[in-house]
């Protein structure tokens, strides 16, 4: 039988099934040769073989439930039972293991015609043996199927519920896990993009601007003064940090950023964002130039958040991102056909996400002096838009 069945509570049923049955068995064996009954050897015979039976399927390691080996198992079972049956009418008791090995073993919609047909045969054994006929012979296998039938199902539906909570909690532990990681995950990028962004507004261009000052003094001055000298040292100086400062800026953009151009981080971020779920597509259009790492990361980090809203809220299938390179400024649009948003209306996606939320990048295009736009509406989808002017080239070498 199913070795496997339901843990611990199911080994104790188990075990009281086998010595219920080995007791009636005995039973029904003793009372035939202590009267002396005409078959009296014959029953203990019977009741011997019916042991050895339930005993095979017992250890056999083929007999588990809604199995070939099973079903056999039990034919042999119930004709050695009904040979009894013929024999003495106190087999009629061997029912009662009968009724919870079928519906263990069987399939249910075999298990209720097969527990109705053991009732049956019980029943027209005992009085078929000319017994004396009371209310008691028909109710008893009956309510004893009945009740074996509640049972059993009562506990399989109480299993399943069981297994169901023990695989939401697991769930729930692994997703509560995933988020963790997700957390630490995307609060490491954020410091990073951070300390990169206040690297680049504060040190570097800092930097930059002695730079330019200094190269204006030193036009202003003798070729081969000393003070010149001075001042070009300084400029180099000031060159040689700058340089420093952008390749710390570099160090702590986005990984996506980090092995190529932004175009190829967008079609990266296409390609793990398409699903069965959501087509996403990407161009570029204009003639693409080398942007500001600053530039980058607000333009990728729009695309991220306008990806996710329409994963997570808008429930969009298909989206579509353009870069746009123009004369005097870049832009970024991300297009969906989810479900939309009321723009102000406090309806539309939350503005945390990690930080990637509207609000966030609004204020990220607007310190880079660029905009922000969002056209939606309840059914039709969103829009959204960032604008940045290209940077001056004293300002790209920033």
């Amino acid at each position: 039988m199913d070795s496997r069945s339901h843990m611990p509570v199911t080994a104790a049923l188990r075990l009281c099934l086998h010595g219920l049955l080995a007791g009636l068995l005995a039973l029904v064996a003793l009372r035939a040769a202590g009267d002396g009954a005409q078959h009296g050897t014959a029953v203990v015979s019977v009741s011997a073989l019916m042991a050895a039976v339930y005993t095979a399927g017992v250890v056999a390691p083929a007999v588990q439930p809604q199995t070939r080996a099973a079903a056999l198992w039990l034919t042999a079972l119930g004709a050695v039972w009904l040979a009894l049956l013929a024999l003495s009418p106190d087999a009629l008791w061997v029912a009662f293991p009968l009724y919870f090995l079928q519906l263990h073993l069987l399939p249910v919609r075999w298990a209720l015609p097969a527990v109705a047909v053991t009732a049956a045969a019980a029943i027209g054994g005992f009085v078929l043996h000319g017994e004396e006929i009371s209310p008691g012979t028909f109710i008893g296998p009956l309510l004893g199927a009945a009740v074996a039938v509640a049972t059993v199902l009562g506990y399989e539906a109480l299993f399943l519920e069981s297994e169901r909570r023990r695989e939401l909690i697991e769930e729930l532990v692994t997703t509560r896990e995933e988020l963790a990681v997700a957390e630490r995950t995307a609060g490491t990028l954020a410091e990073r993009e951070r300390l990169a962004r206040e690297i680049h507004d504060t040190l570097a261009q800092g930097l930059s601007s002695i730079q330019l000052l200094l190269r204006a003094a030193e036009r202003s001055l003798p070729a081969d003064g000393t003070a010149t000298a001075h001042v070009r040292q300084a400029r180099e100086a000031a060159q040689d940090n700058l340089a420093e400062a952008r390749r710390f800026v570099r160090a702590l953009s986005p990984p996506d950023l980090e092995h190529g151009s932004l175009a190829a981080a967008l079609e990266r971020l296409r390609d793990r964002t398409t699903s069965p779920a959501l087509t996403v597509q990407f161009a570029v259009s204009g003639t693409p130039v080398e942007l500001p790492t600053p530039y980058e990361v607000a333009l990728l980090r729009t695309a991220q958040s306008a990806l996710a809203n329409a994963v997570q809220h808008a429930g969009a299938g298909r989206a579509e991102i353009t870069l746009s390179f123009m004369d005097t400024s870049v832009s970024l649009d991300v297009v969906d056909d989810g479900r939309g948003f009321e723009p102000g209306s406090g309806s539309g996606p939350a503005s945390g996400n990690g930080g990637f939320g509207l609000p966030a990048t609004r204020s990220r295009a607007r310190s880079l002096g660029g905009t922000l736009s969002v056209e939606s509406a309840p059914g039709q989808g969103t829009a959204v838009a960032v604008t940045l002017p290209l940077p001056h080239p004293t300002e790209d070498a920033a």
